[in-house]
């Protein structure tokens, strides 16, 4: 049977398991927010992100000599433990929370404390020897404490999501450098356009997500700003002259990372924009690759009834009634993280606008949606890449006849045998249903090696003058 151990706080006393190491408040927590599945011992960034500050925060007041050297070395030897992945799972609560954070602040002072005592040879919530408020929470608010352990939990989750992102990327150019010599069809508002590559396709969607590259890191780097010392409204109140510069001195140091204090702590405490900025390059990223694995999904179409220039692989059969029907499955489930990033990037924005005097209560719904975000991403990334793009073929012969039926190629001929001939190739093609490059030969406008020039993939792909002269 389990065991208890009896806590209070300002509205009581309250029942708590002997073997957690969270308190009253976390109790609490866990009984006024069943709200969602999303609890904070499911996102370890963001519980690295709170040892972090309260690490740094002991730091900063035992050199001010608020702290013993016992309470100082217990709390950051808890801190470091934590870091080091123990005691996860005593970070229960909901991270949709209300109190502005207060819960998921009171986990991490009560964690932090309960095994800091164990460390002095205490029994956990004997707080009169370490306290979660007292001392773990010296000089801190939640209002600053947990923005701040949101902004280096999401720093440290998109150093591993860049990683991730970068690999899709690479995956693609290595797919453009195998399909270089592959000529197909060039599409605008779904209509033939002009040949081009499918190298040239690959690399185009390689080059449309490196370029997000810069705005992520620049999203990133903006977390790094953070506002501890501002306690409850930004005035500093309850910590000592020096505190901020020394904390942030030790969060530098205990993360190895560029931290920075904000340069209004009012503002700051208010202001939840950097969650909005890095929101919206995850929501940026999605919006491009939804395109990209739409395009797949029509490019991989058929296999005898769509354009079928590419081969996905096959990672599943794909209807319960139509047997040897294969489903682009990974794309599929890419598009959906997409549109999943992009609903959490409107909650995020509208709890963003959602602030009031100096404070934003709405704080924890969109810790919750950034971490999502990033954390479906990544793992998107990772299905694509390997269960999709590595193992994309190229229809080469179907690419080859699309070419050489399609009207397009007229486009490619013009410079050559002149408007008036081009046009009226084309309405012939059109009305007889030959294909351009047969009708060219049959009026004699042409040779086949002058033909084969102008349509060979070297010159279709890029600008090039070609001294031929048309016969008619």
């Amino acid at each position: 049977m389990t065991r208890f151990r009896t806590e209070s706080d300002l509205l009581g006393e309250l029942q708590v398991p002997e073997s957690a190491l969270y308190g009253v408040q976390t109790q609490r927590g866990i009984d006024n927010f069943p709200i969602s599945k999303f609890h904070l011992n499911e996102y370890p960034d963001f519980i690295n992100g709170l040892a972090y500050t309260k690490m740094a925060a002991a730091m900063a007041n035992y050199q001010l000599g608020l702290l013993t050297e016992e309470q100082y070395k217990g709390i950051t030897g808890a801190c470091k433990e934590i870091l080091d992945g123990k005691h996860h799972e005593q970070f229960p609560v909901d991270m949709i929370q209300g109190g502005a954070g207060t819960t998921t602040n009171m986990n991490a002072n009560e964690v932090i404390a309960n095994r800091a005592l164990q460390l002095m040879g205490h029994k956990a919530g004997e707080y009169q020897y370490c306290s979660p408020n007292d001392h773990v929470n010296c000089s801190q608010s939640t209002n600053d404490a947990y923005p701040t352990a949101i902004h280096l939990g999401l720093y440290a989750t998109h150093l591993k999501y860049i990683n991730h992102y970068s690999e899709l990327i690479s995956a693609f150019r290595q797919k453009a450098e195998e399909f270089k010599d592959v000529l197909k069809m060039g599409r605008t508002q779904l209509e033939d356009a002009v040949p081009m590559t499918l190298g040239q396709t690959f690399s185009a969607f390689a080059q449309i997500l490196e370029e997000e590259v810069k705005h992520l890191n620049m999203a990133a780097e903006e977390l790094l700003t953070v506002n501890m010392g501002a306690t409850a409204v930004g005035t500093g109140i309850c910590s000592e002259p020096g505190y901020s510069e020394k904390c942030i001195k030790a969060l530098r140091q205990v993360t190895g990372w560029k931290v920075v204090l904000a340069p209004n702590l009012v503002a700051a405490t208010s202001d939840t924009s950097h969650l909005v900025g890095y929101s919206q390059a995850l929501r940026r990223i999605a919006t491009k690759l939804n395109k990209i694995c739409n395009d797949l999904r029509l490019l991989g179409s058929g296999p005898k009834c769509g354009l079928h220039e590419i081969d996905l692989p096959a990672r599943q059969p794909g209807s319960s009634i139509m047997p040897g029907k294969v489903n682009p499955v990974i794309p599929e489930v890419m598009n959906q993280i997409c549109y999943k990033v992009i609903g959490n990037d409107l909650c995020v924005a509208m709890s963003n606008e959602a602030a009031q005097m100096e404070l934003n209560a709405m704080e924890p719904v969109m810790a919750q949606c950034c971490f999502e975000s990033a954390e479906l991403m990544m793992n998107g990334f990772d299905v694509l890449r390997k269960y999709c793009i590595e193992g994309i073929k190229a229809d080469r012969e179907n690419c080859r006849e699309y070419v050489r039926n399609s009207i397009g190629i007229v486009t490619a001929l013009n410079p050559v045998i002149g408007y008036k001939n081009s046009t009226k190739i084309a309405k012939e093609a059109i009305e007889t249903g030959k294909a351009v490059y047969d009708l060219v030969l049959e009026h004699g406008i042409l040779n086949k090696e002058e033909l084969d020039r102008i349509l060979s993939p070297e010159n279709m792909i890029r600008p090039v003058k070609l001294d031929i002269k048309p016969r008619k």
